[in-house]
């Protein structure tokens, strides 16, 4: 059997008395797509922050390629392949959408050398140009972020995410802010390049059509811990899933 790419073993947040996630054991496989589901509060941010070093967990460890990265720093964790998106998107509104892909391959190369000077290079302008083709966003390269649609604004953000192709990419909420028409589309645009590019890809979702369509595994989390974690289309109709999670409401 394959090696697990992600093992995290009992790992555990505390915020003074609260405990925010507790006891999360959990072994994530190459190339899977696998969907975290559980309502506001119940452990889902708080375990990609532990994971992608936004947080240091209280207790347990997290392994990555067999190396243990447990308290690493967010910088140490996505150098060593593991990116994020986040919930609200984490973008430069003033600059173009060319120049934030740039600002990205500028952080995912340690950012030597001065900042613009370290941008303003051909062979960077040539690969942020490539991951916006690739991503369908190359009609946008020279438009003000702020000025975009927020569907376009969540596809920039991943894109940015997946420069040098991370072996480990979490999306923290990727449809949050797009319209129910647009979430389908969008999540079309960005899960086949992120495929194409041999990640495993960990999102965290409400919209229960998107996770049926996307992920072939789903991880419910109840109250800082894993209610259930198996093929999606059995989770979802598990019973304490659908009374803790989704309220009986497959939609």
């Amino acid at each position: 059997m394959t090696d697990p790419i992600l093992v995290t073993e009992n790992l555990e947040k505390r915020f003074g008395g609260v405990v925010a996630a507790s006891e999360i054991s959990l072994s994530l496989y190459p190339g899977e797509t696998v969907a975290v589901i559980g309502s506001n509060g119940a452990g889902k941010t708080t375990f990609v922050n532990m994971v992608t070093g936004y947080l240091k967990p209280s207790a347990g460890a997290i392994r990555f390629r067999g190396r243990d990265i447990t308290g690493s720093t967010p910088r140490k964790t996505a150098q060593a392949g593991i990116r994020r998106s986040f919930q609200i998107s984490q973008i430069f509104p003033q600059l173009t959408v060319l120049e934030n892909v740039m600002m990205a391959d500028i952080a995912a190369a340690d950012g030597k050398g001065g900042l613009w000077g370290a941008a303003l290079t051909k062979p960077r302008m040539d690969r942020g140009r490539a991951v916006l083709e690739r991503f369908g966003l190359e009609s946008h390269a020279d438009t003000e972020v702020g000025t975009l649609p927020q569907g376009v604004k969540k596809q920039l953000d991943i894109a940015m995410a997946a420069i040098d192709d991370p072996a480990l990419i979490l999306l923290d909420e990727p449809t949050s802010g797009v319209s129910v028409d647009e979430k389908i589309e969008m999540m079309d645009r960005v899960i086949d390049p992120l495929k194409g590019g041999g990640a495993t890809l960990l999102f965290i979702e409400h919209d229960m059509d998107i996770v049926t369509r996307f992920a072939e595994r789903t991880v419910a989390f109840y109250e800082g811990r894993i209610l259930a974690d198996g093929p999606t289309d059995e989770v979802l109709v598990d019973k304490e899933v659908k009374r803790y999670v989704i309220g009986g409401v497959h939609a």
